[in-house]
């Protein structure tokens, strides 16, 4: 049994894997703080009783506003005083461009940048837990990918899109390869970092409109109930030693990813847009 009162923070906990994930860390004892947009479902016991007596503790923001993201990290680096695991789960899969209030593609702006802004916001109430652990939810379609060019992910123009292999898959990528190379910097002050590939969950990220046609048909068939892939990211938390960090963890075990010479390149980019735009 987990240790009571420990707190774990989840990005899009009020749905789909990221709500089969809070009702999973509630049910172990912890405390979940929810970084979301939309409202819990209003019938799931475990959940109106963990509201009730404030072991899930709400904070709402649209991640993909700068202003409206400040403002909920403000509130809980005010109202928490550590976190113990980061789940930077939240993420947008779309079957057609769109763009942020930042004028950036949204598959980057939120993917991609968020996680690494919401990481380093609140590395200090990490620095206070006790296990100091961050999962950011990545995806297996990075594993085909054949090139990665940062300035069309984040401004793509007129580049045809593609489902899947497009800028969702492009902005996982980078994803995981700052998370490669931010871990031994991080790994320095005690905190460990992954990136896991829950496996393809049925939410509304993949219902049929946002799938290649030839997928349409079966995907009841290759897309696993949410729980699976709450427990995917679980396991990437509880069951690695704690030298594994910077791994990406695909079906349970660590996976090499391709492009290693861009780590730097998208950690670098990620940085300066933190330090400019963001920090205030």
């Amino acid at each position: 049994m987990i240790e009571d009162n420990k707190v774990a923070l989840i990005t899009g906990a009020n749905s789909g894997v990221g709500l089969e994930l809070a009702k999973k860390i509630l049910s172990k004892g912890w405390e979940v703080a929810a970084l979301i947009r939309s409202d819990f479902p209003s019938n799931d016991p475990l959940i109106l009783q963990a509201l009730k007596t404030r072991h899930l503790r709400i904070y709402k923001a649209d991640l993909a506003d700068f202003s409206s993201l400040r403002n909920a990290l403000a509130h809980i680096k005010t109202h928490e005083s550590r976190i113990d695991l980061l789940f930077n789960n939240a993420g947008v899969y779309f079957d057609e461009y769109k763009y942020s209030k930042q004028k950036r593609e949204m598959h980057f702006e939120m993917n991609t940048l968020v996680p690494y802004i919401i990481v380093m916001e609140l590395k200090e109430l990490l620095l206070k837990g006790t296990m100091k652990t961050v999962i950011n939810t990545s995806s297996n379609t990075l594993l085909v990918l054949k090139n990665l060019n940062l300035d069309t992910l984040m401004k793509p123009g007129t580049t045809r899109f593609r489902k899947i292999i497009g800028p969702y898959a492009h902005s996982k990528l980078a994803l995981s390869l700052w998370t490669k190379r931010i871990a031994s910097d991080l790994w320095t002050e005690g905190i460990k970092i992954r990136s896991v590939c829950p496996g393809p969950s049925r939410t509304k990220l993949t219902k049929a409109k946002g799938l290649p046609t030839f997928m349409r048909p079966i995907r009841n068939l290759i897309f696993a109930p949410t729980s699976k892939g709450a427990s995917r990211l679980y396991d990437a938390a509880f069951n690695f030693r704690d030298e594994a960090t910077g791994i990406f963890i695909n079906k349970g075990k660590e996976t090499k990813i391709k492009f290693s010479g861009h780590e730097e390149l998208v950690l670098t980019k990620l940085h300066d847009i933190y330090r400019k735009e963001f920090v205030v």
